[in-house]
């Protein structure tokens, strides 16, 4: 019991800096994904292959090789980050791929007898968007959004190779100074538990309200 109590502090300075980064990477992630599938449709001939070309290449290359790319690789050329920084950077650049595929698989279950129905009571398309199309593509996307949020948070734990305090990283500096294996793992797994939890109960939240926003939008 003493040596659990002892760990807390460190492994919750470490869970901050888990909860940091991947937040930051998943909301510019998000935002990015949205983006592009706001482009894609809004230029689908002009951007469709290149969407593609990016989506295919990014899901297809193992998260490590893209932060490698970005913490050594970037430096080679002078544009230097710190862990954490380039940690943010890739872990958003990967992420955008699979958010943009969401957002697009968000869209295409939205009835298409109901966008040529808008179109035929001449409904404006900014309207069309916010009242129509994004409370159903959201409402759909939801749970997809809330697992991609849970894998960044998982895939985090990369970043412990290139020394960021996270809590991968802390669990194997103590395990490394103490020889002791089973506290500090079962501190990590608790941890990692706690806040993959939490998104996902925030995402149940966020669905009761999505009929409201509906509602009143």
């Amino acid at each position: 019991m003493d040596a659990f109590t002892t760990l807390i502090p460190r492994f919750a300075a470490a869970m901050l800096v888990t909860l940091e980064v991947s937040l930051l990477a998943a909301m510019l992630g998000m935002a990015g994904g949205f983006v592009l599938n706001l482009l894609r449709l809004r230029f689908p001939g002009a951007l469709a292959w290149p969407y593609r070309a990016y989506v295919w290449i990014v899901r297809g290359m193992p998260y490590l090789s893209q932060l490698m790319i970005v913490y050594f690789g970037l430096a080679v050329v002078g544009l230097t980050m710190t862990a954490v920084q380039a940690t943010i950077v890739s872990l958003a650049f990967y992420s955008a791929a699979y958010f943009a595929e969401i957002f697009r698989a968000g869209w295409a279950s939205i009835p298409r007898g109901q966008m040529e129905a808008v179109r035929a009571f001449g409904i404006g398309r900014w309207a069309a968007f916010r009242t129509i199309e994004l409370p159903q593509a959201v409402a759909f996307a939801l749970p997809l959004l809330a697992n991609q949020v849970i894998l960044v948070i998982k895939e985090s734990a990369v970043a412990s190779i290139i020394t960021v305090p996270e809590l991968t990283m802390t669990a194997s500096d103590i395990v490394a100074s103490t020889y002791t294996y089973i506290v500090p793992y079962a501190m990590l797994i608790v941890c990692y538990w706690l806040l993959t939890q939490s998104v996902a109960l925030l995402a149940e939240r966020a669905a009761k309200l999505i009929p409201f926003l509906r509602t009143t939008s």
